[in-house]
C-alpha cells in the first residue's frame, strides 16, 4: 500500500503542468522625421501652430497609412493625398488645409523618401523629340526655395499680417497678395476641372491672380478687384506673377534630364505622376 502511495505522489509531481509564460503584447513606435519648412513658419499667423516653426514632425508611413493611397472613395473625391498628409503630421493642431503649398510639397517628399526610398521612376516627355520614355530621379537632389525677401524685389513690402503690398510698375497699382494654402490649391484645381467638365474655356492666369489677390489700392470688394484683374495691363501682370513666384517659398523641383532617343539633354521640373507614392 506504501509503494502504491509512493507511485501515487511521484506521478502526481511529474504530471504537474509547467508555468504558463506570459504573452507580452507587441509594441510598435512609427518612427517620425522632421521635415524643413520652405516658408520657415515666417508666413503664417501669430495664433498659428507653426508659426515661426522652421521644422515639422511628421511620422513615417505604415501600411495602414497604403490603406488610404489605395482607398477607392478617397481617389475618386481627389482626397487621398491630403488625407495621408493629415494622418502623418504629429501635432494634430495644424490643419491640413491651412498649410502653405510650398511647405506641404515639403512633407510629400519627404514622406515619399522614407516610405520607398529616393529614387522615383516615372514616365518622361521629352521635350524636344516628345517621345515617351521611362527616367529615374533622385528625390534627394530637390532643393528647398525659402523664396526671397520683400526688400530684395524692390517695390513690395511685408505687412504685419504677413501679406505683401505689391505697387504695378505701369498702373502703379498697389496689390495686396497672400501666400497660397492647400485649400486655395483645390479649389483653383477644381475650378479648372469644372471648366474642361463644361467645355469652359481656360482663364489660368488670370484665375490664379484671383485665388492670391486680397485688395487692390485697399478695395477688397471682390467684384472689383476681379474686373481689374482681368483688365491688368500685360506689363503688369507679368511682374505680379514674377513677384509672386520670387515671394513664394517652394521646393524646386527642376533636375537633369537626359533623352536616351535623341540624346538630348536640359533641366526640367519632376513631374508627380501616379508613380510618386505608386511605385511599381
Amino acid at each position: 500500500m506504501r509503494n502504491n502511495e509512493e507511485r501515487f505522489q511521484a506521478h502526481s509531481a511529474d504530471s504537474t503542468p509547467p508555468p504558463v509564460e506570459e504573452v507580452k503584447p507587441l509594441h510598435f513606435i512609427t518612427p517620425t522625421d522632421f521635415v524643413e519648412l520652405p516658408s520657415k513658419g515666417r508666413y503664417y499667423p501669430k495664433d498659428h501652430p507653426l508659426c515661426d516653426h522652421e521644422h515639422l514632425e511628421i511620422r513615417q508611413m505604415t501600411a495602414k497609412d497604403e490603406d488610404i493611397l489605395t482607398s477607392a472613395a478617397l481617389l475618386k473625391k481627389g482626397i487621398a493625398v491630403e488625407r495621408l498628409v493629415e494622418n502623418l503630421i504629429v501635432d494634430k493642431n495644424v490643419n491640413v488645409e491651412e498649410l502653405l503649398v510650398g511647405d506641404k510639397s515639403a512633407i510629400l517628399i519627404t514622406a515619399r523618401i522614407s516610405a520607398y526610398g529616393p529614387m522615383y521612376e516615372t514616365k518622361v516627355q521629352c521635350p524636344f523629340c516628345d517621345h515617351y520614355s521611362n527616367y529615374e530621379f533622385d528625390l534627394r537632389e530637390i532643393k528647398i526655395n525659402h523664396g526671397k525677401e520683400p526688400s530684395d524685389l524692390g517695390e513690395v513690402a511685408l505687412t504685419k499680417d504677413k501679406t505683401f503690398i505689391i505697387t504695378l510698375p505701369n498702373s502703379t497699382a498697389k496689390v495686396e497678395t497672400r501666400l497660397l494654402t492647400g485649400m486655395d490649391e483645390k479649389k483653383f484645381i477644381y475650378s479648372m476641372q469644372q471648366h474642361k467638365k463644361h467645355n469652359l474655356e481656360l482663364a489660368t492666369v488670370t484665375d490664379q491672380m484671383k485665388t492670391f489677390i486680397i485688395s487692390v489700392n485697399d478695395v477688397t470688394d471682390s467684384t472689383q478687384v476681379s474686373n481689374f484683374i482681368d483688365n491688368m495691363p500685360a506689363k503688369d501682370s507679368r511682374y505680379l506673377r514674377n513677384a509672386y513666384s520670387q515671394l513664394a517659398p517652394n521646393i524646386d523641383l527642376t533636375q537633369y534630364f537626359a533623352c536616351t532617343y535623341c540624346n538630348s539633354e536640359t533641366k526640367m521640373e519632376v513631374p508627380l505622376t501616379a508613380d510618386f507614392f505608386w511605385p511599381k
